[in-house]
């Protein structure tokens, strides 16, 4: 007994002097958040200087936010006649999108590391370096803080996973876009989706204090349609939990009742997609990750959308930005950026509709910019990507478009497009526009009718 107790002081010891033994390489040659400072050997990533946190001259949250890059000269094309010379920095995906979809193209611009975040969210960073703890699972989070990155030197693919589902885009917001499915076939982009959407989080509070000071609850959304009239009044309410399964209450307003959903988590089709998105490839991972093993397979240099400030401008024209089978070419801007790479394989006696899964997280923002699901015979079956760009009201890196693509049926899901629209509001819980009493299920008929 005494030998027992004695090693696991000794353990723990050893874990605290690696623990702050890391947060001390934070800032240095690591960013505060963990990426590697220094640009990679042949120049073509930048180092990172601190990200572009200044907004352009003139500008002020809620108008439409200009690109700062707009004078970027595009460096070179990718498209199905030189795909194969450019193969080592795209995902299999990624790849395949570009051999088999007619016209698909992707532009390379310069890479601009432009992310940054606020002084605290750095400081809460490096105490989470030192103290932040997995659950013994392998799989939940234990120990954090909120408002900063919980595992800013990841050893394990969850980990990273978790400093995804937790990234910081300020301490609450609400949004205003549409998903497009346009069908199989046709030339037609589809009817817009509407949907007006809320998300907060205590997890998301500069003065959280941990897990059980948020009450266990990762993060908060309610989503309601208000588009096209067949559904509008129509929502999904979510509370995600930390350590155990999604509440989820579902609202049709046809019927005027509120009902709770306890099967829509993992690979449950999200409503009104057409099959085409399941619930935990929603906001390109959300709910728990008890069902893959989960391993953290090194960086890999990768084109992704980045700095999408022209693709998520609400003066677009929804036509202009949503095509048949993607998002258009000529708005969407690529760089090369290094990732993260999670191989995410399902447990032995799980279901799940995809076998195994990949996630490419940017370093600068640990957010999943691209995921390729694979069937049971190892072919990609579907990919997701999306884009970050600098809310710099906030301050922090953002994102809104982003696609789901099926390789088997050939189609397309482009959601949250801001075309037409107005900008989301990311000050809305800080300056009180969004109140935490909206997310609850006796109210939900209320909220519908906002």
């Amino acid at each position: 007994m005494t030998f027992f107790g004695t090693a696991l002081l000794v353990g723990t010891a050893l874990n605290a002097a690696a623990g702050e033994q890391d947060a001390a390489r934070l800032g240095k040659e690591l960013t505060p958040v963990g990426a590697e400072r220094a640009g990679n050997k042949d120049g073509t990533i930048p180092a990172w200087t601190g990200g572009d946190m200044a907004p352009p001259a003139g500008w002020k949250p809620g108008a439409v936010r200009p690109d700062p890059y707009a004078s970027d000269k595009r460096q070179f094309s990718i498209d199905a006649s030189n795909v194969d010379r450019h193969k080592d920095k795209l995902a299999p995906g990624q790849l395949e999108m570009v051999k088999t979809i007619p016209g698909y193209r992707m532009d390379i611009y310069p890479t601009h590391r432009s992310c940054g975040y606020p002084d605290f969210f750095y400081e809460r960073t490096r105490k989470n370096a030192a103290s932040a703890k997995m659950a013994p699972n392998g799989y939940d989070m234990a120990e954090a803080i909120g408002a900063a990155v919980p595992f800013p030197i990841p050893r394990s693919g969850a980990e990273a996973i978790w400093n995804h589902k937790l990234s910081w885009r300020g301490e609450g917001f609400q949004s205003h876009f549409a998903t497009y499915i346009p069908p199989k076939g046709s030339d037609s982009i589809g009817e817009p989706i509407a949907q007006d959407e809320w998300q907060l989080a205590p997890m998301w509070s500069p003065s959280n204090k941990g897990v059980a000071d948020a009450r266990g609850i990762e993060y908060q959304l309610l989503n309601v349609f208000t588009g096209p009239p067949s559904i509008a009044g129509d929502a999904t309410l979510g509370q995600y939990n930390f350590g155990k399964p999604n509440d989820v209450w579902l609202y049709f307003a046809s019927q005027r009742r509120v009902r709770r959903a306890p099967t829509y988590q993992y690979d449950a089709p999200v409503l009104n997609t057409e099959n085409l998105q399941i619930v935990d490839q929603y906001l390109q991972y959300n709910g728990p990750l008890d069902r893959y093993d989960w391993k953290l397979a090194g960086k890999k240099e990768l084109y992704v959308p980045y700095n999408t400030y022209r693709v998520n401008s609400p003066a677009n024209k929804a036509a202009d930005v949503v095509k048949p089978k993607f998002i258009s070419r000529d708005l969407t801007r690529y760089e090369l950026h290094r990732m993260w790479v999670v191989e995410a394989t399902l447990k032995e006696g799980m279901r799940h509709m995809f076998p195994k899964r990949t996630f490419y997280i940017d370093e600068d923002t640990w957010t999943i910019l691209v995921e390729d699901m694979y069937d049971a015979q190892g072919k990609v079956w579907r990919t997701t990507e999306m884009g970050p760009y600098m809310a710099w009201e906030v301050p922090a890196c953002v994102w809104s478009a982003n696609i789901s693509y099926d390789h088997v049926a050939s189609r397309v899901l482009i959601d949250r497009v801001q075309a037409g629209g107005k900008e989301a509001d990311w000050l809305s819980a800080r300056e009180g526009r969004l109140k935490a009493g909206i997310f609850e299920p006796d109210g939900l008929r209320r909220a519908t009718t906002r």
